[in-house]
Order: C-alpha cells, then sequence, then structure tokens
C-alpha cells in the first residue's frame, strides 16, 4: 500500500516529529545535537524555513515549523539525510536509523500553534520521570530563549511570533506565553497534536 501523498502549504506551520528505529536514541551525547543545530543551519541556507519551538529529546525530536519556498518534504529530506549520515560515521552504525519517514501535523489556526508549542516545551517534564523540574532548565528546548527572554541564536528561530496570538486573558508578551506554558491543567486538543500525541501519550 502506498504512502499518502504529503500535502505542502507554504503558509502554514507543522509540527514535526522524527524518532529512532525501535525508539533507540538518536542523540547520544551533547557533541550531536550541536551538529543537529549545525544542519539546521546549514538546510536554513539553501532552503529558508522559520521554527517556532523546537524540543531535542534522547530518542527524537519536535519542531514546529513553516517552510515557504519549497516542499516541508524537502526539508526534511535534506535534514534527517544529513543527520543520519553523520550519526552514521560517529558511531559506526547500520540499518536503518530512523522509525519511519517523519510525522508531520498542520497547524493551521492561532490555537492549534499555541497548543503544540506547548506540547513541545512541556516534553522533558512530562515524561514518565520528568528530565527537569523545570522546562527552563533544559537545554536542548527553545523553551529557555523565551523564557530567559534571549535573542535567537539561530536566523531560522522567531521569538516574536507565539507571544503575539495569544488569547485573553494572557497577555500578548513573553510572560504570558511562559503563563501559558506553566498551566498543567489547559486540556491539550488531539486535533491540534494529531495521532504523534495519541500513540505517545
Amino acid at each position: 500500500m502506498g504512502r499518502n501523498r504529503r500535502i505542502w502549504n507554504p503558509d502554514a506551520y507543522e509540527h514535526v516529529v522524527m524518532r529512532g528505529n525501535n525508539r533507540q536514541a538518536i542523540f547520544q551525547e551533547e557533541a550531536d545535537k550541536a551538529a543537529f543545530f549545525r544542519i539546521l543551519t546549514y538546510v536554513h541556507t539553501k532552503h529558508p524555513f522559520t521554527i517556532l519551538a523546537y524540543c531535542l529529546m534522547t530518542n527524537h525530536y519536535h519542531m514546529l515549523l513553516r517552510s515557504p519556498e519549497v516542499p516541508l518534504g524537502k526539508v526534511m529530506a535534506l535534514i534527517n539525510k544529513r543527520y543520519s549520515d553523520y550519526y552514521k560515521k560517529k558511531y559506526n552504525y547500520s540499518g536503518y536509523f530512523y522509525e519511519s519517514r517523519y510525522y508531520s501535523g498542520k497547524a493551521i489556526t492561532h490555537k492549534s500553534i499555541l497548543a503544540i508549542s506547548r506540547y513541545i516545551h512541556r516534553n522533558p517534564i512530562n515524561t514518565t520521570e520528568p528530565m527537569v523540574k523545570d522546562m527552563r532548565e533544559y537545554r536542548y528546548s527553545s523553551y529557555r530563549y523565551y523564557a530567559d527572554s534571549l535573542f535567537s541564536p539561530y536566523e531560522f528561530f522567531d521569538l516574536t511570533y507565539l507571544p503575539t496570538i495569544l488569547p485573553l486573558p494572557h497577555s500578548s508578551c513573553l510572560a504570558g506565553y511562559l503563563l501559558y506554558c506553566e498551566q498543567a491543567d489547559l486540556e491539550l486538543s488531539e486535533n491540534c497534536l494529531g495521532a504523534w500525541h495519541s500513540n505517545n501519550i
């Protein structure tokens, strides 16, 4: 049975997830995560894209991104190919590296964009055994840049957009966005998070 054809919308943000084969680690150490960001920077020079939120876990990663100039599949193919080549060479690894092709789910509305960004940022504290006590302590997530009001370290990373689309009663500023992310009792919509959320809770 053939794969469903992905439909590219240059104006839409998408929740992208990639996971290691058999849920094995795809990031062994800090240097691997640094290599991943070097690859993102390289790919951005070829096919510009924008990321609103990201989180690199041990055996998978999440990104909320928009590819306005070329189909998202072209961007992801280049990212994933270059990273798998790096990993296989470094660790003398052979065989399937990723579980399958990347998962993607469109975020069309402000509500879905915000819900997905919040879900991504809460990943390190929503594991069975929380990896950190506070989201801002996790070094491999974009949340710390929002929390510490830091300048974006990458051209592709936009820190300004999410606070501007917050609904009332949240204020349209970084503090309002942090409060939105830190509220543990907000309902997560499976329509916003798609099959990834329902299969990985």
